[in-house]
């Protein structure tokens, strides 16, 4: 039997970055951990709120995960022990499915010696996910430009400025991405098509050149959030009002509902930043909770250790002392 012990730290991600609708993502320093080691039979152990409902059978994605990149390298490891955390929200457009792909992907490579290459395990979550913005961000860290034609999907990872920053505010609601999908209308009109163009190159050449003055420009959008602020009750007027208050810019964070504020270091009053933010959207009936995010420069963090040698402590014992959510 395998005798590694494998476990993996991914980090969150944000999509979009306003015009970049399903090509710009970025890595946040929001974190889920997977370990995987062989089994006699499989089993899993699912910590935290955020794990609550979902299957401990061969049914759940990190096992089907796991035997996608298995297959591709001609191994058979049937049985596992699985062990999950997340401390990244689910359905909250912070990347919480895409960051579980990758870490399934990347924890079950390195179980196997690593034999498939970081490109190819992000061909394969680009296919899982449908669009390879977050798990581009999750796969490899910073800012990543990526396009996808169904078939082969491309990057370029930017590295994020050292004033970057971010803060999120995280409404205390779900909102499925297949709904928030659904907002979007079939056609655009050329002139939008040409706008979105425009803001995105604008915004990519911002953040790859460090002239953060361009951001609040350059993430505006007319692709995907006006159809979804319907959905998200407060969030035209974050967009619109965010620099007012000292951001460099605002966006959706992916789907929704969170709200991403791009901030720069030397901002003289976060505070205050933050205090719109909650209060824009108590106005409108709905809680939130708000986080400062570093932008995550890398990608997985890998630890493999020889399972039949060391001690096997518990996954939540392991990690104890690096949870911040």
């Amino acid at each position: 039997m395998n005798n590694r012990r494998v476990i993996v730290k991914v980090p969150a991600s944000t999509a979009n970055l306003g015009p970049g609708f399903d090509t710009l993502g970025m890595a946040l320093s929001l974190y889920s951990w997977v370990e995987l080691s062989a089994a006699e039979r499989t089993e899993f152990r699912l910590y935290g709120e955020q794990m609550d409902g979902l299957p401990k059978d061969k049914s759940n994605l990190i096992y089907k995960v796991a035997q996608l990149v298995f297959n591709e390298a001609g191994v058979e490891l049937p049985e596992l022990s699985i062990s999950m955390y997340s401390e990244i929200p689910l359905a909250r457009g912070l990347g919480s499915s895409a960051s579980a792909i990758v870490g399934a992907l990347v924890a079950a490579n390195a179980l196997i010696g690593g034999p498939l290459s970081d490109d190819k395990l992000f061909q394969m979550a680009t296919e899982l996910e449908g669009h390879p913005d977050n798990v581009g961000a999750s796969i490899f860290g910073g800012i990543v430009v990526s396009a996808w034609d169904g078939k082969q999907a491309d990057y370029v990872k930017i590295a994020p400025h050292r004033k970057l920053e971010t803060l999120v505010a995280i409404p205390a609601f779900q909102l499925a991405t297949e709904k928030a999908r659904h907002a979007l209308p079939k056609q655009v009109s050329m002139s939008d098509a040409v706008f979105n163009v425009g803001r995105s190159s604008l915004l990519v050449a911002a953040l790859a050149s460090g002239e953060l003055n361009l951001i609040g420009q350059a993430m505006r959008d007319r692709l995907h959030q006006p159809y979804r602020a319907a959905l998200i009750p407060g969030m035209s007027a974050i967009l619109d009002q965010a620099t007012g208050h000292g951001a460099l810019g605002a966006a959706l964070s992916g789907a929704g509902p969170t709200l991403i504020a791009f901030v720069s270091a030397d901002c003289p009053d976060k505070d205050g930043l933050e205090r719109f933010l909650l209060q824009t959207l108590k106005q409108e009936g709905i809680e939130a909770e708000t986080l400062w995010l570093p932008p995550c420069g890398h990608g997985p963090q890998i630890t493999v250790e020889d399972a039949a040698k060391e001690r096997a402590v518990p996954l939540m014992d392991r990690i104890k002392g690096e949870i911040t959510a």
